[in-house]
């Protein structure tokens, strides 16, 4: 959850919609592990013990007062979050994760047990498989049924693939009953799933954009649940993300070396010669005037990197210059230091996540590429869109969603789209791009679609809203039964 900790766009999700929340008038109490290294200036701090099963931690509550409708709680057990990593280190899980997130769903139910603040709760809302198990717990333990009797369950899947499974001795370690493991509750093959809890805990199931639940539905992207999604019906919906406008606004972005606007982006080409600067390229007339094509992303096969692997030479024969950032599997870490090395002054590449460059290459470049082989929603091509860079993307979730293919005669075109998955079908797409890039007005008219397009999480916000009160009337039927 941004500021607090990020791997990915799950954090930016959890830190904004809150925030768009707030702005309807609704009061929101967030929950987040405190990693390791993260500073707390909390309004309160309170500490209790928790047991349940072979767990028992002492958990201290860091409660930051983000407004008077809004609060962030930092769940704070240093034997599980003091650490160096968030889900693991070196490419590897942690071992302990199913004991760690059972914690955070446990404190987080504590809390709000406990809380006298807030004489009811309406609505508990659990992203990903590191809270599944919030709903399950919430329904099945008479511990939380008078508190949360007439609260709507809301699960929102960020990547389907990432699913928490753990062997089914996590069952009686976290003190979870064996009603919770059967076909109709937690278990998937055998094990003991966490994003299956709270599929199926939940009165309403949302993924984050309405192609990617399409998408899901199926044994494709389904990853072994689609069945299990389709037996939902209108209880599984997509609704696309949102970003933070105050954040990504290039008009005020403190990490620019200069700033602009839809009306005046003379301030872009200064990020360029920067962004060309901080990776060593050449930054002349003929550097500056080639499009600078950027990918920064995790460096694993879902992102498309071994569409990058075979077509890299032909690539970056175009006239264009390549920066790229990320970390990741060490093959493709590897694959582009080989590429930099053989094309320095073509191709630069930077290892690793920095807060700073991240805006300075949605900045900086012309072009954004996002060859990825699924994307359940995507926030880099939104980030894109917003700085006047222009997206080059797979026809897949989200970003199918967002991104409208230039054509000659396309009056709402954003960026450059294909759904053929092969390195023949990216390079010409991004040679489309570049032969477009030359045509410096109808250049102009593109980047000047792609800043129009409103990418607030106002309308994400009403959406869920909408899905919040049918999860409401969805657990007043449930009590009644």
């Amino acid at each position: 959850m941004t500021p607090w900790a990020k791997t990915g766009g799950l954090a930016d999700v959890a830190g904004a919609l809150p925030a768009a929340l707030d702005e309807l008038g609704i009061t929101v109490t967030s929950f987040v592990p405190r990693y390791g290294g993260v500073a707390v200036d909390a309004a309160r701090r309170l500490t209790r013990p928790i047991t349940r099963g072979a767990l028992g931690f002492d958990v201290t509550y860091h409660v930051v007062e983000r407004s008077p409708r809004r609060r962030e709680v930092l769940v704070d057990i240093p034997p599980l979050f003091e650490r160096s990593g968030i889900y693991g280190e070196g490419g590897h899980d942690y071992g302990d994760n199913a004991e760690r997130f059972a914690m955070l769903a446990l404190a987080a139910l504590e809390f709000a047990v406990d809380d006298t603040s807030a004489p009811s709760v309406d609505v508990i809302h659990a992203h990903d498989w590191e809270a599944g198990l919030v709903p399950l717990l919430a329904r099945f333990d008479d511990r939380y049924g008078e508190r949360f009797a007439d609260a709507g369950f809301v699960f929102t899947i960020h990547n389907l693939a990432y699913q928490g499974v753990f062997d089914r001795d996590v069952v009686p370690r976290l003190g979870l009953p064996w009603s919770t493991f059967r076909i109709d509750t937690a278990e998937f093959w055998g094990r003991f799933s966490f994003m299956k809890a709270g599929i199926v805990a939940s009165d309403m199931v949302t993924t984050v954009s309405p192609t990617y639940a399409r998408e899901t539905l199926g044994p494709e992207a389904g990853c072994g649940l689609d069945g299990v999604l389709a037996a939902l019906g209108d209880r599984y919906l997509g609704i696309l993300n949102g970003i933070d406008t105050e954040v990504w606004n290039p008009a005020t972005d403190p990490f620019l070396p200069a700033r602009f606007h839809a009306a005046d982006r003379a301030g872009k080409a200064v990020c360029k010669r920067a962004l060309l600067e901080r990776f060593g390229l050449p930054v002349g007339d003929d550097a500056m005037g080639r499009p600078l094509v950027a990918m920064m992303a995790r460096l694993v096969s879902q992102k498309g990197f071994d569409l990058i692997a075979e077509a890299a030479d032909e690539l970056v024969e175009l006239d264009a210059m390549w920066v790229f950032a990320g970390e990741g599997e060490p093959r493709y870490e590897e694959m582009l230091r080989n590429l930099s090395a053989r094309y320095p002054s073509r191709v630069g590449v930077f290892v690793g996540f920095d807060e700073q460059l991240a805006h300075l290459v949605q900045a900086g470049a012309d072009l954004f590429l996002m060859p990825s082989q699924y994307e359940p929603c995507g926030l880099n091509q939104l980030y894109s869109l917003r700085y006047g860079t222009i997206p080059v993307v797979t026809a897949v979730g989200g970003l199918d969603d967002t991104v409208r293919p230039y054509t000659p005669r396309a009056r709402h075109a954003n960026g450059f789209k294909f759904r053929d998955q092969s390195a023949a079908t990216l390079l010409r797409t991004l040679r489309q791009a570049v032969r477009v890039y030359r045509d410096r007005p109808v250049w102009a008219d593109l980047v000047a679609r792609a800043m129009a397009r409103d990418s607030s999480w106002r309308t994400p916000a009403r959406e869920y809203v909408k899905v919040y009160r049918r999860a409401r009337q969805l657990a007043r039927g449930r009590r009644d039964t």
